[in-house]
């Protein structure tokens, strides 16, 4: 029997980030009434740009520019202005998020200057589900009841800073910073800078660095494959690869033939073992994006080296036992951990464990589903995308539209799979990326917003085509059940103008036009080709699904010829 869920009226919502502005929008949208709590004096989060982090905040460098291309990462009825570029520096993408909230008027919803000072457990808990919510504005405590709430507080709220794991680091005389604390590169000229890590910080910061420092060394133990934004064509490279066909394939190849795929692909426009930059044996394949750390490579801006052994007063000892002398700066770029101090145990415990998240959003251990945990995901695509529809689909269960399973069968399910990774017996990959188009459709499933391929095809053939062969843009979960947008099916067949607009700022009147054929072809010929041969071998795999479709609608001597 599915957990049963109070009919939730007042919802709290904790940071008016990316997530929380997502949380307010599904509030209003369900008719609930949400009440956001943002500790500082504005919206945006981490992307809210600041000269200094001494609020303790995560807030992006001044030269971020986003990884995932616009089309992909908007929300899914509020698509950016055409004349936005593609990938777009943290000013231009608050300037998204604050027209977001104007848009839809969230900002009378936001509390300002609100800390949540504790989150618990009304008495009558297991028969109401509502919650005791402490806040505190310039020195004020008060106190509410909320039928439910929503934590937005980020991915990145406290530094990792894994100082035991470097033997001499006491001893190290010059400056130790975390990459949270980067901003520019003013005041590292002349330096010799080591950056430790090797995600898309360690990457942007290695390479802006090397600028103006002297030397930049730039130490993984792992190794990563290198993306570039741009894919063959100049197409945004996260709408060539993500797609339904491709994902449709990956399901069906076996994983070393795509792995074998996947890594001529991406040594074809370098070698990452030349580079220094291949996985190191036996660790998990990671990626990311940089379109300049291999030109540092190239003309000795940055070097890479082996994991960091020991440190010196004024060196660094690597694994493959080279030294690096004379270094003045250590960036950590070493990432993040996540907790929430205004719960209440177990629950604070437990929620920072993914393995006790059901769908990653809703704690295991509760006997009412009315706290939902918002953002907290790891994803191969944009988190907005992801953060949406986990909220969407919150505010859907606070109402009791949509059921979850019981607390004691979550609790039983995920308490042995704890059991069995602590065994060896199951590898642990709750702290794995999810795949996008999975993960969206599993929560898009279930609130009924999943677009159905199969019966696309048969009603409008233009737009299943784009939705099956071109982009999964978030418009696509707009098309169908709760929160249907009209505009939908027009934003995803449009994608394209949007994506070209703001890299035609020159016509040249003589140029030839014939060359559309050659887009299509570039755009959609791979995974054209590879679905096509996936359903000569596997046809079942895809017909079966439209067969189940249809088998109400037409009749059983045309179902029986497939």
């Amino acid at each position: 029997m599915a957990e049963k869920s109070t009919m939730a009226k007042r919802v709290a919502v904790i940071g008016a980030g990316v997530s929380g502005l997502s949380s307010i929008k599904c509030c209003l949208d369900e008719d609930l009434e949400p009440t956001c709590f943002e500790r500082t004096n504005d919206i945006g989060g981490l992307w809210k740009f600041t000269e200094t982090s001494k609020d303790g905040m995560t807030r992006v460098y001044r030269s971020l520019v986003t990884n995932v291309c616009k089309e992909m990462s908007c929300y899914s009825n509020f698509p950016f202005q055409e004349d936005y570029p593609n990938f777009m520096n943290q000013g231009k993408f608050w300037a998204y998020l604050q027209e977001f909230a104007e848009h839809f008027d969230l900002l009378r919803y936001i509390r300002f200057r609100t800390t949540v000072r504790s989150v618990t457990k009304r008495p009558d808990f297991s028969e109401t589900g509502q919650w005791d919510v402490v806040t505190e504005t310039e020195g004020k405590q008060e106190r509410a009841v909320f039928d439910a709430v929503m934590v937005c507080t980020g991915h990145y709220p406290n530094p990792r800073l894994p100082l035991e794991s470097f033997p001499g680091i006491h001893k190290f005389k010059g400056q130790i910073l975390h990459s949270q604390e980067y901003k520019s590169p003013e005041g590292f000229q002349g330096k010799r800078v080591l950056v430790i890590g090797l995600g898309n910080t360690a990457g942007d910061v290695a390479v802006e660095l090397s600028r103006t420092a002297a030397q930049v060394l730039l130490s993984t133990r792992t190794g990563a494959w290198v993306l570039h934004r741009s894919s063959d064509g100049g197409y945004p490279f996260n709408m060539v690869i993500t797609r339904r066909c491709l994902n449709f394939i990956t399901q069906v190849l076996p994983s070393r033939v795509l792995n074998w795929i996947q890594q001529r692909q991406l040594n074809k426009r370098f070698n990452h073992e030349n580079y220094g930059l291949s996985i190191t044996k036996g660790k998990i394949p990671k990626f990311i994006v940089n379109d300049e750390l291999p030109t540092c490579i190239l003309c000795g801006t940055v070097t890479m080296k082996t994991g960091v052994k020991e440190f010196t007063e004024t060196s660094a000892l690597f694994e493959d036992g080279t030294v690096e002398e004379n270094i003045d700066i250590v960036i950590f770029a070493t990432g993040y951990t996540f907790s929430f101090p205004f719960l209440e145990e177990p629950l604070k415990s437990l929620s920072t464990k993914k393995i006790f998240l059901y769908k990653q959003v809703f704690p295991s251990n509760l006997e009412r589903a009315t706290l939902a945990l918002i953002g907290f995901i790891s994803l191969k695509g944009s988190i907005l995308a992801g953060t949406e529809l986990q909220a969407r689909w919150a505010t859907r269960v606070f109402k009791g539209l949509c059921q979850i399973p019981p607390a004691q069968k979550l609790m039983a399910e995920a308490t042995k799979k704890e059991q069995l990774i602590e065994r060896g017996v199951m590898k642990d990959t709750s702290e794995d990326k999810l795949e996008f188009i999975q993960y969206l459709d599993d929560l898009a499933a279930c609130i009924g917003a999943k677009p159905s391929v199969p019966l696309l095809f048969l009603k409008d053939p233009r737009l299943a085509w784009e939705v099956f062969f071109g982009p999964c843009t978030p418009y696509q979960y707009r098309l169908v059940g709760p929160g249907k947008w009209d505009g939908a099916r027009n934003a995803i067949l449009t994608q394209w103008d949007r994506t070209l607009k703001p890299l035609k700022t020159r016509i040249v009147p003589d140029s030839t036009k014939p060359a559309s054929m050659s887009h299509y072809l570039k755009v959609w010929g791979a995974p054209i080709l590879l679905t096509s041969l996936v359903l000569i071998c596997k046809p079942s795999l895809f017909l079966k699904p439209a067969r189940d479709h249809l088998q109400h609608r037409i009749s059983p001597y045309l179902i029986r010829i497939w």
